[in-house]
């Protein structure tokens, strides 16, 4: 979103590398762009380059960015600093139920948004799945003017809120500053504005909003808003159609009376919501790397966004003194990160505390809320092959067969060649038996009764009780082994990959010929590596699809 002409003055406690390192951040996350070089950042930011090697250093060892090569990308880590705020706010895990119901009520997706300055910011969605899809990623933020809720926050808009609305729109009339939507290809200021504050007047006076075909043509939505135990409008829920099943007017006819009682019942869920502090140790996100990287690393940086991240811990407004207790930082240093957030506006101080706020979305979560379990693995398994010079994969279960969805070959010159999509069956694989292990007890009973195990070596196990001993053996250990059961010659060892539930989502896994030395060797070497791959893709998977999704394939 295009920032404002001028920021307000900086506070004299402004903690300098924070403000840098989160400018940083914001120019990696903006735009259509997913790689970045350090000297394009200096130069959008505005920074000499040496400060962005420095805070490009320190993110990257934080897991916020990661580097390839010379560029610099996101990295699933960043993802936990728009938890924070959501995990905070509570609509999620509050109002994901309701709209869910009110998606099933209708057959049409349903969306939950908030006010950000004079932009809509989406928090869940509750999709259909068709043809034609309608959805929005998590974080992705749209011109007020061109979404049903934005009339309806616009309907609380003071002079100046309005003054401001109007200086983004001179600033940027086509809204190239919002990626999530088409850029308009005209926009006369007059009648965009006109229209814009008809529709404003018309849901402040009825509590109603439609958007007929304002993103694009043929989308369609209404919108009632959702209020807090004081009153105020806290968020906004949207039934989204499109122009093939509805007109404007038939879908707010035949969505609105089980729309209001959606709203009800959210609003009964959020007066009903406990607040409070969740029991948690101190966790800084980087002890000992000051003392490895001396001047490379930022520490004030760091503590920031352990400030930041620790409001995940807190529902509703944060004290001083619970960020402190969170963090393990002196009350002194927090504060000081708390006035830069508040300078940089992803923070409000309120007489109960400290509130997060959804700006804090921009430093790239709709991005990666939109990640796969192969774009999360990928990077992953390129560093386990650089590690030990053998291919890796991940796959999940589909029926009684695994299929792969990630793959990264060796460079030895005799390697297994096997491609993203390929399927094989289930029993006869390290990571099928990994993957039937995790089942419940009675499911994996009635799959392995169906399978009938065909030798496709002399080694394979071709026993229902053979297969039903190898099976709870390998959920017992924790690995899957096969030596030459699959084809002759080949040896594949395999880990669970879980999601933030502790639910196994896939296996991953080392493959190579069984003539490389012993297999006790063999496992020795590479079960170390291949488990904290599996930690790693895990804890990423768990970040990153801890309030959307993610796709498997």
């Amino acid at each position: 979103m295009p920032q404002p002409t001028e920021a307000p003055d900086a506070p004299d406690e402004l903690v300098g590398p924070l403000e840098r390192g989160l400018a940083v951040l914001r120019a990696v996350a903006a735009g259509p762009d997913v790689r970045h070089r350090p000297g394009d950042l200096a130069r959008t930011t505005g920074l000499a380059r040496s400060t962005v090697d420095r805070v490009a250093t320190t993110l990257v060892r934080l897991g916020v960015l990661r580097a390839e090569g010379r560029d610099l990308l996101l990295a699933p880590g960043a993802a936990a600093l728009g938890n924070a705020y959501l995990a905070s706010c509570g609509l999620p895990e509050l109002l994901g139920p309701h709209a869910v119901a009110l998606a099933d009520t209708l057959d049409e997706s349903v969306s939950v948004a908030v006010p950000d300055g004079d932009g809509v910011r989406f928090l869940t969605q509750a999709t259909r799945r068709r043809a034609m899809a309608i959805s929005f990623r998590t974080g992705d933020l749209l011109p007020a003017e061109r979404c049903a809720p934005g009339a309806l926050f616009a309907a609380r808009w003071d002079a100046a809120d309005l003054e401001g609305w109007r200086a983004r729109r001179a600033r940027d009339p086509l809204d190239v500053g919002f990626p999530s939507v088409p850029p308009r290809p005209s926009a006369p200021p007059g009648p965009v504005e006109a229209e814009f504050l008809d529709r404003v007047r018309e849901a402040r006076e009825t509590g109603v909003s439609v958007d007929d075909q304002l993103i694009e043509p043929g989308l369609l939505a209404v919108a009632l808003p959702v209020r807090g135990p004081d009153g105020t409008v806290v968020c906004a829920v949207s039934v989204v159609s499109h122009s093939s099943r509805h007109s404007a007017a038939s879908l707010t006819e035949r969505a609105l009376p089980p729309l209001r009682r959606a709203v009800t019942a959210m609003e009964e869920a959020l007066a009903a919501a406990p607040g409070g502090t969740a029991s948690a140790a101190p966790v800084p996100s980087a002890p000992g790397l000051k003392e490895e990287l001396g001047s490379g690393f930022l520490q004030s940086l760091a503590r920031g966004l352990d400030v930041l991240r620790a409001f995940a811990s807190v529902r509703g407004p944060a004290r001083l003194s619970e960020l402190a207790r969170l963090t393990g930082l002196p009350r002194a240093t927090a504060r000081r990160s708390l006035i830069t957030l508040r300078h940089l506006g992803y923070v409000r101080e309120e007489p109960e505390g400290f509130v997060l706020l959804p700006r804090v979305l921009e430093l790239g979560h709709a991005r990666l809320s939109g990640l796969s379990l192969p774009e999360i693995a990928t990077p992953h398994l390129v560093a386990l092959v650089l590690r030990v010079h053998e291919s890796a994969s991940v796959a999940v279960l589909d029926g009684d067969d695994i299929r792969y969805v990630a793959r990264v070959a060796s460079t030895r010159i005799m390697h297994i060649d096997i491609t993203v999509g390929t399927r094989l069956p289930a029993y006869a694989t390290s990571m099928g038996r990994v993957l039937l292990g995790a089942l419940p007890a009675a499911e994996r009973s009635e799959r392995l009764g169906r399978i009938t195990p065909e030798a496709l070596t002399p080694r394979t196990v071709t026993s229902r009780t053979g297969l039903d001993e190898a099976v709870t053996a390998t959920a017992a250990r924790g690995y899957g082994w096969v030596e030459q059961e699959l084809e002759e010659g080949l040896r594949s060892l395999a880990v669970p990959v879980t999601d933030g539930t502790g639910r196994v989502v896939a296996a991953v896994n080392v493959a190579l010929h069984a003539g490389r030395g012993p297999a006790e060797a063999s496992l020795a070497a590479l079960l170390p590596a291949l488990r904290e791959t599996a930690a790693r893709i895990s804890t990423d998977l768990s970040t990153v699809s801890r309030f959307s999704p993610t796709a498997p394939s």
